[in-house]
């Protein structure tokens, strides 16, 4: 398939749009990477996904496809080159879906937490919410994973797609904080599984370098920030 029939609009920064980056990667599909601009947001993007105004939206011969779990499962279905995403057992699918929709819903938003907090109180509850969190992903990955490098077996999956999107954030905000979130201690598994993701090919060119990272959450951070304080008013 052309390059020109599989557009991606998105922001490198963002670790939803990663998702998408590295499905594609899997696939083996080309595409053209369309840099958002977000403030003000293009009209590409507008009418592209009238409805939430975010990224990632996957452009596959004009069509528009939204939100970042969705169109992973697009990818794996639209193309058949390269290894299955989601696993083919109707179970392991399920509960793949299960982890990467918590991931979403209550780990995130806890990470969320640890740039935004107002003061040391604050973070350190995030921080906590953030490790007991992790811990069921380690429990989750021990199970899931059967022995192997991925929580997709042999090679990266949804799982991996899903949690691993957020692995620059993860080491932003280790760095940040003066914390080790993935350690020996407590995520054994995943701190070997890291390092194994992010050194993958679908993986290691797209995943965003640490320092450029952090330069670019010191604006998140204040947007974060900002918004605790007004809703704390």
């Amino acid at each position: 398939m052309a390059k020109n029939d599989v557009k991606l609009i998105g922001a490198w920064p963002s670790p939803f749009v990663l998702r998408a980056r590295i499905a594609l990667n899997v696939k083996s599909v080309e595409y053209e990477f369309l840099q958002e601009t977000l403030e003000p947001k293009s009209e590409l993007l507008l009418r592209s996904n009238p409805v939430h105004k975010k990224i990632p939206v996957l452009l596959h011969n004009d069509k528009p496809i939204c939100e970042s779990l969705i169109i992973v499962e697009y990818i794996d279905e639209a193309w058949a080159s390269g290894p299955s995403i989601l696993p083919s057992d109707p179970y392991e699918r399920a509960i793949a879906r299960f982890w990467a929709a918590y991931v979403d819903e209550r780990w995130f938003p806890a990470m969320k937490g640890i740039l935004g907090a107002q003061d040391d109180a604050a973070r350190m509850a995030a921080v906590g919410q953030v490790t007991e969190g992790l811990v069921l992903l380690e429990e989750a990955f021990q199970k899931i994973s059967k022995g192997k490098s991925f929580f997709g077996g042999d090679h990266i999956g949804y799982l991996d797609i899903a949690f691993g999107g957020f692995l620059a954030w993860i080491r932003v905000t280790e760095g940040m904080g003066g914390i080790k979130l993935l350690n020996e201690t407590k995520t054994p598994g995943l701190l070997k599984w890291a390092e194994k993701f992010a050194a993958d090919p679908a993986v290691k060119d797209v995943l965003p370098e640490t320092q450029k990272l952090a330069e670019f959450s010191k604006i998140i951070i204040a947007k974060l920030r900002a918004a605790a304080a007004a809703k704390a008013k």
